[in-house]
């Protein structure tokens, strides 16, 4: 399965809506990058699409938003409790901040992940 792959600009967006804190950690994931808090991913990056993980009703509000859809790295195979933010709404940063907010709050209260592996 061929993984897309994030221009730089996609990157640098990225980057930019991240939450700025020592709890949120950036890693690779899906050949792209990830934004883990405790351990559970929140937010991540997939070729040019931002996606968040949501609490069920918040993901129905997301969702009727015109180019928001569920996220499937791969076709017909949606990951649970994941929504893609429009891409639409890359100019207007406030709004995909206020949804990656939603998403570290919620993921911030789930309980902690242990890593898969050692660090190194």
């Amino acid at each position: 399965m061929k993984l897309p792959r994030p221009r730089p600009a996609d990157l640098s967006f990225f980057l930019s809506v991240v939450p700025k804190t020592t709890s949120v950690e950036v890693r690779p994931m899906f050949r792209n990058d990830a934004a883990f808090v405790n351990g559970n991913m929140f937010m991540g990056l997939f070729g040019s699409d931002v996606f968040v993980k949501l609490p069920e009703e918040d993901q129905r509000e997301l969702l009727k938003e015109k180019g928001a859809s569920r996220f499937a790295p791969m076709k017909g195979r949606p990951m649970s409790g994941y929504v893609v933010i429009p891409s639409s709404w890359r100019e207007d940063t406030e709004r995909v901040m206020a949804w990656v907010s939603r998403s570290l709050e919620w993921a911030s209260a789930l309980p902690p992940k242990a890593p898969k592996r050692p660090k190194r």
